[in-house]
Parts: structure tokens; sequence; C-alpha cells
């Protein structure tokens, strides 16, 4: 989304809009009747989602750090960043390092890709365990590069909820998508239409549901006039669609964020869903809002047989709109005691607006030190990471009727104990264990909800549970915990330690762990002073049940002395690349007990690991852009923070194109004819520039320099495009600034009769973005290239 659509504030509460807007009470005296029976989306709670985070080394055609990163080609840091609230990680089997510093308990600070299957498995887990329903999968103009990212999502998004149980739908957003009227049909029929084949497609009055977000908005990325959207919304409506208008808040009124004249088109829609996201930053304004807009909203919807479906929200956690829940409880309230068919929850994980309800860092010992990103506490009120999630199932509740209606919020900010603020050492590390009972994880003993817990498999004891403190203290204290309500059991338990999780030795002998209810079924015990990174429950009875089980470790320091870790590598260049390998080299950490190794990492996987100084990876693929980072480990097995990271590209196979599926940009073009279209690898799309205004350019990017001396210029074979000569000159760039020349400007003639494609060499260059500047065509007034093919000679 090329515009944050949540960004565009309307002058509500601050202006006369809202003063002067009629509370249209007299027509509300009941909750109105749903204009449709329970489906997919009446009766249910849809959530937002956007799928649109990646990161270099999760195989996304996108490539780079997509939506975490204003410059997608660099990690995230403090100075190149769209984040504003940071993920809880702990459920996530699969991470990448980012440049920001690590977290405040000390941990490196690490995102996940929304492009990795179990990413999408994880939400749609969150999803299925806090009701909500339904999810709207955002899809924004696919013609663009993130086209092939936006496919694929759409497949992982199916797949996730077909295995969780929820429904799922297409969202279009047509922000910045000027040739939508066409686009978006061909978009649905040749592509999209095809899912709702899955039991998951959410299905409204026995029809595919889909929405459109954006008809009717004022901003200049949304310049439609009504003609063209009313052509879109009965077109898919004659699809047999039932079709969902995400519109402006102000679309009755046709002021404000709504452009006048746009009311059949929203009438025309089965179900309206205004759009309410910084609308309103306090209790105080959600609620002028209700009288004064959301009623009369409702009396117009319910008159016309469309379908309610209100935007709730969270709020801003940056701008510290929450208020610890009492906001998003509020909307939902207002929103359930008006009598709304359902409900639409912006949004889901939308961590780089601030306003997702998935899992959050809790505290600032969960977020990156130094960082200025709010965390869930931010107001001085302890909340757990789900904390949003289970207002959320409470609404869904409210919503049906299973909970009664009541302004006041039913979920308590945190469950459990407090989450660690930095004395808990093990709060939130990584775990593992010799088994485990069905969904009974190893990580629940380290999460913040005391009533969840590790159980071990089958089998004869013993069985162990470790968690990974990160690096090696001086630790001296264990308390463990089963779940409150659990009859008294004794388990015999030996504490071990390591200090790099291979070698441990005994820190506490076999001895009997007695929990009973009556003392909160805790168990606190002092240690001898041991230096351990690795802490290991050697599990060899329990007399209440044939299996390990924990609820809560909890592991204390000594002090707040520890072993430090290594510095982190410095000087991180590649020495050498071919198209299978790229060979590394740095500068030496420095550790005050001896560096003993290194870890090349590709995202967050270990690829080498050597004790010098310089590693080869081997096996990669090539013409393939990866990203490597190096850590020092020390004695004490601590790990210390990622180098700077380096991307580099390898070689391609011999006379390989190197420009294919690499990103374009353009001077400008026509329709659909757009850059992206010159690296696809179809001979019958093409790029076309503006008629009659030369001259006009298309480039590549190589996605790093490198070696050129050739191009291989095509138009589309097919006879029907004659003989033409095109006036175009080649340059090359090597930071996509200042150009020089590769060929000089000369004319080309393109002719069916060979195959409508023109060969230019030259003097081999070293280049990362190639640049076809056109300034005449004897067959039409414009650029036109159907490929532009790159060689290295």
């Amino acid at each position: 989304m090329a515009v944050s659509r949540r960004r565009f504030v309307t002058s509500v509460l601050a202006g006369s809009a809202l003063a002067a807007a009629s509370s249209a009470t007299e027509f509300f005296a009941s909750p109105a009747q749903a204009a449709s029976p329970p489906g997919d989306v009446v009766g249910k709670v849809t959530v937002g989602y956007q799928g649109w985070f990646s990161a270099p080394g999760d195989s996304a055609p996108i490539g780079g750090w997509w939506h975490w990163s204003r410059d997608r080609f660099q990690p995230p840091s403090p100075a190149n960043t769209t984040i504003v609230s940071w993920p809880d990680m702990r459920e996530y089997t699969r991470s990448y390092p980012t440049a920001y510093p690590n977290l405040g308990n000390g941990s490196p600070a690490t995102l996940f890709s929304s492009y990795d299957q179990q990413t999408v498995d994880t939400h749609f887990r969150w999803m299925q365990e806090y009701g909500c329903d339904t999810a709207a999968l955002q899809r924004f103009n696919p013609t663009g590069d993130e086209g092939p990212t936006r496919d694929a999502m759409t497949l992982k998004v199916r797949s996730a909820a077909e295995r969780h149980g929820r429904k799922f739908y297409i969202m279009y957003d047509v922000t910045d998508w000027l040739t939508m009227q066409s686009d978006i049909k061909t978009d649905w029929t040749t592509k999209m239409s095809t899912h709702t084949a899955s039991s998951a497609y959410a299905r409204q009055n026995g029809k595919p549901v889909v929405c459109i977000w954006g008809f009717g908005f004022s901003e200049p990325s949304r310049p439609f006039t009504p003609g063209p959207c009313l052509d879109v919304v009965n077109w898919f409506k004659a699809q047999g669609c039932y079709v969902i208008g995400g519109v402006p808040t102000w679309w009755r009124q046709g002021i404000e964020d709504s452009r006048p004249g746009f009311l059949d088109v929203y009438h025309a829609f089965h179900a309206i869903s205004p759009w309410m996201v910084y609308r309103a930053r306090t209790v105080e304004e959600l609620d002028s809002y209700y009288n004064n807009v959301n009623v009369g909203d409702m009396a117009d919807c319910a008159a016309r047989g469309i379908d309610y479906l209100p935007c709730v929200m969270p709020g801003d956690l940056a701008g510290g709109h929450r208020k610890h829940g009492d906001f998003y409880w509020r909307h939902i309230y207002n929103m359930v005691r008006l009598g709304s068919q359902g409900l639409y929850v912006s949004m889901f994980d939308e961590y780089n607006e601030g306003n997702q309800i998935a899992k959050t860092s809790e505290t600032q010992a969960t977020t990156p030190a130094g960082a200025n990103i709010r965390a869930l506490d931010e107001d001085g009120v302890a909340c757990s990471s789900d904390y949003y999630l289970r207002i959320t199932a409470d609404g869904g509740r409210m919503l049906t009727g299973q909970l009664a209606l009541t302004p006041v919020r039913p979920t308590p900010p945190l469950t459990g104990t407090p989450p660690p603020t930095g004395g808990n050492l093990a709060a939130g590390r990584s775990t593992s264990a010799s088994s485990q009972n069905g969904s009974f994880a190893a990580s629940n003993a380290v999460d913040s909800d005391a009533g969840s817990y590790w159980e071990s498999g089958g089998g004869s004891f013993p069985h162990w549970w470790q968690v990974d403190l990160g690096v090696s203290h001086q630790v001296n204290k264990l308390v463990v915990r089963l779940p409150a309500g659990w009859g008294a059991r004794t388990q015999t338990i030996t504490v071990q330690g390591s200090v790099d999780g291979s070698s441990f030795s005994t820190i506490a002998g076999a001895s009997a762990f007695a929990f009973d209810p009556a003392t909160g079924n805790t168990v606190t015990r002092t240690l001898p002073t041991t230096t351990a990174r690795h802490i290991r429950l050697s599990i060899a009875g329990n007399t209440g049940w044939a299996a390990g089980q924990l609820a809560q470790v909890e592991v204390y320091a000594a002090s707040a002395t520890m072993d430090n870790p290594p510095t982190a590598p410095s000087g991180l260049t590649v020495t050498g690349k071919t198209a299978s390998s790229v060979s590394l080299a740095w500068t030496a950490s420095t550790d005050d007990n001896g560096v003993t190794g290194y870890q090349v990492r590709q995202g967050g996987t270990v690829v080498a690991t050597v004790t010098g100084t310089t590693a080869t990876v081997s096996g990669l693929s090539a013409s393939t852009a990866y990203t490597f980072t190096v850590t020092a480990r020390d004695a004490a097995g601590n790990t210390s923070n990622a180098s700077s990271a380096v991307t580099v590209t390898t070689d391609a196979p011999a006379n390989a194109d190197l420009a294919r599926g690499r990103s374009t940009t353009e001077s400008s073009h026509v329709q659909s004819y757009g850059s992206g279209n010159v690296v696809d690898g179809d001979a019958n799309s093409y790029w076309e520039s503006a008629n009659s205004a030369f001259p006009q350019w298309v480039q590549v990017d190589l996605g790093s320099a490198r070696t050129v001396g050739r191009v291989v210029l095509k138009l589309p074979p097919s006879s029907a495009w004659g003989s033409r000569t095109q006036t175009l000159a080649v340059q090359g760039s090597v930071d996509g600034g200042s150009f020089g020349t590769l060929s000089g400007s000369a004319g080309r003639i393109f002719d069916p009769a060979s195959g409508n494609q023109v060969t230019i060499t030259f003097g081999a260059a070293q280049t990362r973005y190639v640049r076809i500047t056109v300034t005449g065509n004897t067959g039409w007034p414009a650029g036109q290239l159907s490929a532009l093919e790159v060689y290295a000679s």
C-alpha cells in the first residue's frame, strides 16, 4: 500500500462536521435486525490480515525487508524502520536478525516473515484460539512487483485457514491502483475466484465474499469517479459475489474523508464497513461518533437492507490511545449495542502502524533497548501479550449474545504472573524438551500464562525440559510452578546446568518438589551459585501423572553480573562469489574469556561454523540475493550480537538473463502496460510509455552491481506488431542516481521477420541499474518493449 490508509486523518472533532451532523437517534429505537442471516461475516468477527512482512532469506519473490524497513534492501534499525510496535516472537519457529539493538533482556532483536507458512499457521491458530472467525486478506494492486508475493500469500492463507477451521475472503484495496476498473476483474476471474472452491473461503447468503476498500475516499491516491466504481461493484455482484464496501467514515454525508456524489455507489454494496482507524483517540471521541455518525449510518443501512459491518480498532499503541484495553472494549461495546450485523477488526498484524491485536511485546524486556517502541505496559498497566486477542474473543461472545452486553471490560489486562521486566532470566527464552504431549509445548513454561504448561510425552521416566538463558549467568535461585487449580503432587527433579548446551553438570541433585495448591502450587529452591547458560530440569517421577509437568520455570541470578558475550564481528565483506557459493571475511571479535568460534547466518539459519575469520557458504542458487551476518561464541557458550549484514547476489549461470524477475521502474506507462512486463518472461506482455511525450525510459535493478556487456530488447513476436524503428540509448548506473552511457542513442530496427528483437553489445561495465531511454518510435508515439534482457557478455 503506497499511502498508509490510516494516516489520512480527517478534521472530525476539531472541525464542524461532527458537531453539525444529525444524531439520527430518532431513527434508532431498538437494535436493527440483520438484513442477512448469520453466515461467515454476518454474526461474526472478521479481522483484517495484511500478511505483508518479508525478510531476506524467506524466498519471497519481492525480496528484502518488505514493510519492516523504509529501505527494504537494508535491515530494520532505528534509522531505517516502519515499525511502531514490536511483536511477541516467542511462538515463531523461524526468525530473522535485524540491525536493532538487543532486546531489554539481552536477546537478539529478530522479526518474523509472513512468507513463512509457520508464521501464517501461528496467526491462524491464534485466530482459532481467540474467536476470530474470518480473515479479510488484504490485496493491493497485483500488477506491480508485489503481485507474485501476494499470489503466494493467498495460497498460504488458504492453507492455514483450512487447517485451523477459519474462513477468509479477498479484500481488494484500490489505493494507487489507477487501472483498477479492468485489472480487478481480470485478477478475480483469472486468479482469485479459484480460491472460492476452498471450504475455508467465506460465504454469505450462499455467495463468495469480496470486499472492495477505497471507493469514494477523497485522497489523491484514490481519484476515482462514481461511474467506474459502480461498474466494478455491479460486475462483482453479477459474478454471484456478496460485496462489502470498505468506505469512508463520512460516506453517508459525502463530506470530510468522502467525495460527494458517491451515495449510489455506497448503496450498491451488500454490506457497508466504514473506516475508523485514527479517526478517534479517546473513549469520549468514540461515544461522540456513536451518537453523531454510527447511529445514523445504521438507520440508513437498515432502511435499505444493507448489512452494517463497522470497523472496530484497539487504538494506536504508538500514540498512547489504548488505555490498557478500555478504548478497544468501548468501541466494541458501542458497535454491539448499536445492533451491528458483524464486526471488522482493524487490524490483526499491522505492527508497522500500531493497531495490531496479534501478540505484542509486553514490556521493554522484550522490546529493542532504547528504540523508543512502546510495549503493552506503556501506560503503567501490565498486560499479557495476548490481551487484545482476549478482548476480541469477549467481543465476539458479546456480539452473539453469549456474553451480556456490558460497558465494563470483562477481560483483565494480565493473566498469570506479571511479565518479566528483567529479573526472571528464563522469561520468553528459547526452550526444548525430551518430548511433549500434544500441544503442551516446552515454551509454555516460560510464557506469561500460569495456566499453560509443558507436559512430556508418554513412556518411562526420566523426561527433561530445558531453557537457554541467552548468555551465561551466576544462577542461584529456581522457582517452579504448576497451574494453581491442580491437585497436589510431587515430582522428583534434578537441576542441571551447561554453558554450551551439550555438556551438563548437576547443580542440585534429585529431590522432591512438592506442589501443593494451598501454597499456589509453587516450589522455590535456592541453588549453589553456578555459571550456566542452559538450565535443565530432569524429572524422574511424578505422583500425580505419568509425565513431567511444568507450568512456569523462573531462573534468577546471584547478582546482576554475568559473563558478557563477545563483541560483534565487524567489517563483514564478500571476498568472492560464484553461481553457487559466497566467500566472506570479517574482523575478529574480542571477549574476556576468549572467542571459540563463529557462526555464519542466513536469516535465522546457521549455514557455516568456523574457528577463523573466513568462511565459504556453498550450495546456493544462481542469480539469487542472499543476506548474511556473523556471530561469535565464547567458551561460556555466549553468542554475540550479529555483525552488520551484507547482501550479495550469486553469479548467474552461463548466458543467463540477469534482469529476469528483477525490480523495475519507468518514466511512465499507460493502462496496464507497466514496466514489470519487460522482465516477466512473457513475450506478449509489454511496457508502453505515455504517448507523444518523448523522451521516455524503463530500467531494471539487477540487485547488485554486475558485469554487463549485452542487452537484448524485444517486442511481441506477433506479426500484428509491424516493423518499427525505435531510437534509444542504453545507460547504466551503480547507485540509481548517476547514469553513464553504455551504448549511445541510435535507431534500432524491430522486425517481426527476425523475431522483433534487437541485440546491443558494448564494453563490459560494472552496473546495477540498466536503463533504456527512448526518444523516438516510427511505429507508435511511445516507448515500447516486451523484454529487457541483460547479459554479462
